[in-house]
Formats: structure tokens, sequence, C-alpha cells
């Protein structure tokens, strides 16, 4: 029985690494190509093989209700589009240990701190939605490594001062026999995966909201951070009261020069 629960453990750590958040029948689903992706021509061959692989053949399907997340919806969509930024805080705050590396404007080399890893990419941008794709591994003595991709849409309801974010991910673990474990525990251990799933959106909330709480220190720790000035800047726009708490632009040019290693996530659930 011990091993059982270190198995599923590792399962589930291994599908959080993915993004994801229902399980979904086995077999290749009858459907057509993500319409809010547009067209299929407009991506390289390689992306289009791997949307098509969880989109057709996921492993499972989870949608995670986020809680409120009580900000302005420009500060939220921020720290949403700067990753790297919402994680070096998560960390100074000792809300998880996650790191990312900003790769270009839409990909991003994430780790958890905990043995997963991989490469997210931003196919699509909307005002009030997200669409990304993943691929990650997570090795551990029980199962090994284990690797998978994820189509992660998220999408965002801002009502005044508050924004309620909701995950939908399609997964597909390449391990025949993780994948048939996944299936099995899901139904009867579905919330642990969606606890997991759910630590980058409570992250990322908790992140914003000290932002906006000008008795927090996040102004302080903003302009001590050696972030990319593009990168502060875009925190800035939507929190200008940090404006008048930043360093002199010298020592923000030399923070601009640091490769950025940060890291966030994106889910959350009790």
């Amino acid at each position: 029985m011990t091993r059982l629960y270190r198995c599923t453990g590792a399962l589930i750590a291994a599908i959080g690494c993915l993004l994801v958040v229902t399980p979904s029948a086995s077999g290749v689903l009858a459907r057509p190509w993500p319409s809010l992706l547009g067209s299929r021509d407009a991506f390289p061959p390689e992306v289009s093989e791997a949307v098509d692989r969880v989109w057709f053949e996921p492993t499972l399907i989870r949608i995670l209700n986020g809680h409120p997340v009580h900000v302005p919806f420009d500060v939220y969509v921020a720290f949403l589009d700067t990753p790297e930024v919402t994680a070096a805080a998560a960390r100074f705050r000792k809300l998880r240990s996650y790191e990312i590396r900003v790769l270009d404007g839409d990909r991003y080399w994430a780790s958890d701190g905990d043995g997963a890893n991989g490469i997210a990419q931003v196919l699509r941008r909307e005002p009030r939605r997200r669409v990304l794709l993943s691929r990650g591994e997570h090795s551990g003595p029980i199962l090994g490594r284990i690797s998978g991709s994820a189509l992660t849409i998220l999408d965002l309801e801002p009502r005044e001062d508050v924004v309620n974010p909701r995950l939908t991910a399609y997964v597909h673990i390449d391990n025949r026999v993780a994948a048939a474990l996944a299936r099995a525990l899901t139904p009867s251990l579905g919330f642990l995966v969606d606890r997991k799933l759910g630590e980058g959106l409570r992250v990322t909330a908790e992140v914003a909201e000290w932002a906006v709480d000008r008795s927090g220190g996040f102004c302080e720790w903003l302009a001590r951070e050696p972030l990319a000035a593009g990168r502060r800047d875009r925190i800035l726009a939507v929190v200008p009261s940090c404006a008048r708490t930043e360093l002199p632009r010298a020592a923000l040019d030399r923070g601009s020069k640091h490769d950025v290693h940060t890291g966030a996530g994106a889910a959350r659930a009790d």
C-alpha cells in the first residue's frame, strides 16, 4: 500500500509539471483541430504535430476553476504574461521554488524545483484567453522518467476588481504504463491531481495580490530584484505606485543584463 501511495504521488507530480488540470475516455477522440488556435497552417509542422498528439489522444482532460483573484484585470494579466517575474516573487515570498527562464517572446523553460522541468510556448494570446503548449518530464525514484505534453487553455473572466480564472488542459503521457495508471487513479484521486495543478494559479494569485497591497513591500522587492528592464516596465505599467520606489536607472540597467531564472505557474484548487 505504501508503494502504491508513492507511485501515485510521483505520477501526480509528473502530471502537475505539465500544468494540467476530468479524465477522458481512452483512445482517439473524434474532434476537429481546435478552432481556438485558428488555422493549422499558421504553425510550424512540429508544433502542429505536438498539438495533434495532445488534442486527439489525451491521456487526461482536466478542468479547474480558480478562486477569485482580488486585483484589477490588467494587474493579473501582467503577472500572467511575465511568469519569470511571478516566479521570482514567489521564491522571495517562499511560496514555491519554481524557476523560469525566458527563451524568447513566447517560449519559456521552467522547473518546479522538485524533479520536473520542461518548455512552454504561448500559441495564442487573446484579451481574455491564453493558450499554451508545453512539453516536460519528471524524474523520480519510483516511476523513473515520465515525459508528456499538454495543451493548456486559460480563460479569464474579469468582474470589477476581481478576476476568475478557468483552466482546461489536454494531457498526453508518453509512457503507456504511466498513462494507464493515471487513467485508473484519477477517478478516485482526482482531487489530489487538481490540488497539485492548482499550485500555479494559487501562486500567481498570491503574487498579484501582494503587488497591490501597498503595505506588503512589493515595490521595494521590485526595485531590488535584477529583472530585465522591459519585464520590470511591464509590471510598473500596472502598478504605477511602485515607480516612486524604483532604484536609479543605472541600477536597473545592470539588472537587465542578468539572465532571468525564475518561476511561476497557473492553476489552483483546495
